[in-house]
């Protein structure tokens, strides 16, 4: 089992610019299965302050669980794809009326990406990975529409129980 605490950075469109930046927290844990293949639940929380000149914030919480497969371990690097589900709630700045509110969508969110794990010792390691995230929010004209938006991720992982040889 290990457990990972990262920085994550996402530029996501919106329907009244061409994108805003989220700067946040991505966090996650993985149970191993087999030596290829693992269980991860991934938490992250994105934020921008301020968004788009307004008073209000944008922020993307989401909450995904899925399957990592690992096609390659060396000595100290590890490659991992994953493909994850679960929801995600999106806060931010809606067209209202003319004018502009706050307005907010739960939904079905995935992402599927992959990256790397450096090991440093036997029970730390650098992870650096990249997904295609899909998440919902409200578009010019006020319905609910998908979006997707890549996200990076760099975190420091802690094995519990040691690399294994």
């Amino acid at each position: 089992m290990d457990a990972s605490l990262g920085y994550s950075y996402m530029r996501s469109t919106t329907p009244l610019s061409a994108g805003v930046g989220f700067d946040g927290v991505d966090a996650s844990l993985t149970e191993a299965i087999t030596p290829r293949f693992s269980v991860r639940e991934d938490c992250s929380y994105l934020r921008a302050p301020n968004a788009l000149g307004t008073r209000y914030h944008s922020d993307v919480l989401s909450y995904l669980v899925g399957p990592v497969f690992y096609p390659r371990r060396d000595r100290r690097l590890v490659t991992y794809v994953h493909g994850l589900l679960g929801g995600a709630k999106v806060t931010g700045a809606v067209p209202f009326g003319g004018g502009i509110g706050k307005g907010y969508v739960y939904d079905f969110s995935w992402a599927f990406g992959g990256g790397y794990e450096y090991w440093f010792s036997n029970s730390t390691a650098l992870r650096v990975g990249i997904d295609a995230v899909h998440t919902s929010f409200f578009n010019a004209s006020g319905t609910i529409q998908g979006r997707y938006d890549i996200r990076p991720v760099l975190a420091v992982v802690r094995y519990f129980a040691g690399r294994k040889r």
